[in-house]
């Protein structure tokens, strides 16, 4: 596992903060996850190792948010709000236009890495939903024909890139 060195600096930083060296485990996965854009087994072993706790600790933490990744996501990050007023307004034909316009499904990485996308839960804008945010930018009200034109956005990014 390849930290650099400001994050190992940052994670020796904040171990002694806390009383119980096991208490610094968020900040730890948060920190991980920063430098690497996701949390893997190895980074998980290693978390233990350096708190002096079993790799599962480490894992019940990451699972258990839905903020922490365990695989690389794209460039892009993209959540469609999936809670009661974006369902009904139809967040998940907005999914739909994203498994069609990216060719990959929920979850996965499309374009070569270039986004993700996956349902998320409540975004805070339930009176102007469906809602999406892609990477920290959020999009209200957003219908089919607006999610074709977040979707171009980011493909016209990877044609740029790529040509």
């Amino acid at each position: 596992m390849n930290l650099k060195a400001e994050t190992i600096a940052e994670i020796e930083r904040v171990i002694p903060l806390y009383p119980q060296k096991r208490s610094a485990l968020m900040p730890l996965i948060h920190a991980v996850q920063a430098d690497l854009g996701y949390v893997s087994d190895e980074a998980m072993d290693w978390i233990a190792a350096k708190l002096g706790i079993e790799p599962v600790n480490v894992l019940e933490v990451v699972t258990f948010y839905p903020y922490f990744r365990r695989k690389p996501f794209g460039k892009h990050h993209i959540r469609v709000c999936r809670t009661l007023s974006c369902a009904l307004n139809g967040s998940f034909n907005i999914l739909d236009v994203f498994r069609e316009e990216f060719g990959c499904e929920a979850g996965e990485n499309g374009l070569d890495d270039l986004v993700t996308f996956e349902f998320g839960e409540c975004l805070a804008a339930c009176h102007n939903g469906p809602v999406v945010l892609v990477d920290e930018v959020l999009h209200e009200k957003v219908d089919e024909a607006k999610a074709r034109e977040i979707a171009r956005a980011i493909k016209a990014e990877h044609t740029s890139v790529t040509k």
